[in-house]
């Protein structure tokens, strides 16, 4: 089989909108949450997120692309043209058919839906605009991005809520490992900080309601009472490793294995047995011809929410046994938020460059221990640990599980 490598990165994140001051920030444990301004909170419990500061659109599509776009897919291009940047090459040379791009979303253009259903309800069908279905599908990502770039080949959006991009991820690594492909821009972009998203996500339980930006999102933290919902976007480049190496491309990290469960369980709790995930890392580790001795650090899917990290904290010790007592485990939602269908393609992002540079990001905001999450959450800062293999774990709603396994790169 073929070895798949990321050759390129883009990253939009409340902590930022590079890949280095991304990872700077995560490093120094500096979380992006702060009051929301994007509109009137005062009938609303929840008051914080994590939401994207200084990006400007125009500095990826004209006027007419970003008003034709939503939020989402405006992210998605602009991370996708940072990572293509970042890899060095456009691919020219290659059959078009041979690039494609699997690229997600959980929620999709729901800015979009709302000002068109606000539109409709107001002044009726007129004022809907004819964008409006366009901008809103969850697939529009990734077929810009392949207009953006002429690309051809396979082009599709996993949906399955927090574990959207992850899926993504693990979708355009086997399109490349089993010779489909040659080269793959995935990744996932999410940008629901609405009114309607928020109220939703509040009624349902599962936000923090905490006013206090420094102990919002506390991921295994005993006082942690719901997530921060967060916007977001990271475009990865996978290619196939000798194409990479012959073009002298940098490699960041090897993608080796993927894991895809269902807990069959609950449309919105996890398994409390925490089968499901168990096997998602258990199924990658076992692609990758890994043991679970061998994985050193777990960006785990940490939402700050009771039930998540409580039953991640048990697959987790049920699938490493004895060597759970020694995996660096960190939850970077602590800082970004919760990215929901960005979060598997920005946390896959972490494990790269965690394996890339030797260093462990924190769990920010950590205080209070909890006797059902007895991890190594990596609360004292950041760590420096050399580390050759890694995994990342998302978890979504409706029980479907994704895991993703990496190693730095041996020749």
């Amino acid at each position: 089989m073929r070895r798949v490598v990321i050759t390129g990165i883009g990253v939009k994140s409340a902590v930022g909108n590079t890949k280095e001051v991304f990872w700077e920030n995560l490093l120094a444990g500096r979380h992006g949450i702060r009051p929301i301004d994007a509109f009137d909170t005062s009938d609303l419990e929840v008051k914080l997120a994590a939401a994207i500061r200084d990006f400007d659109p125009l500095q990826y599509m004209d006027k007419k692309e970003v008003r034709r776009n939503d939020r989402y897919c405006q992210l998605a291009i602009a991370a996708t043209v940072d990572a293509m940047q970042d890899c060095g090459s456009e691919f020219k040379e290659l059959d078009p058919f041979r690039v494609g791009v699997i690229f997600s979303t959980g929620i999709g253009g729901i800015s979009t839906f709302e000002v068109n259903h606000g539109a409709f309800l107001e002044k009726g069908q007129g004022k809907v605009s004819p964008f409006f279905i366009p901008a809103m599908i969850s697939n529009m990502g990734a077929g810009m991005i392949a207009m953006r770039f002429g690309f051809m080949g396979a082009n599709y959006c996993p949906v399955s809520a927090c574990a959207s991009s992850a899926h993504a991820v693990g979708e355009a690594f086997h399109q490349v490992k089993n010779g489909y492909l040659d080269v793959c821009v995935t990744g996932g972009a999410e940008a629901a900080i609405t009114k309607l998203a928020v109220a939703g996500f509040n009624n349902m339980t599962a936000l923090s309601r905490s006013t206090d930006p420094d102990r919002a999102s506390i991921p295994f933290d005993a006082e942690r009472n719901g997530f921060v919902i967060g916007e977001g976007a990271s475009a990865l480049i996978l290619e196939e490793y000798t194409h990479a190496k012959a073009r002298g491309a940098k490699i960041y990290a090897e993608i080796a294995g993927y894991g895809a469960t269902a807990d069959a369980y609950h449309i919105t709790s996890p398994r409390p047995d925490g089968l499901g995930a168990q096997n998602a890392m258990r199924l990658a580790i076992e692609e990758a011809g890994l043991t679970t001795g061998d994985i050193q650090y777990i960006n785990a899917h940490g939402t700050s929410t009771g039930p998540n990290d409580r039953t991640e904290t048990l697959a987790i010790r049920q699938l490493f046994g004895e060597d759970a007592d020694r995996l660096a485990v960190s939850s970077t939602k602590s800082m970004t938020g919760h990215q929901l269908g960005a979060a598997g393609a920005v946390e896959t992002v972490v494990c790269a460059l965690a394996l890339q540079n030797g260093m462990i990001p924190p769990t920010a905001g950590y205080k209070v221990p909890d006797p059902e999450c007895d991890l190594d959450y990596v609360t004292e800062g950041a760590r420096s640990q050399a580390i050759t293999a890694a995994l990342t774990n998302s978890l979504g709603f409706g029980g479907q599980n994704a895991s993703i396994c990496l190693k730095k790169v041996s020749e």
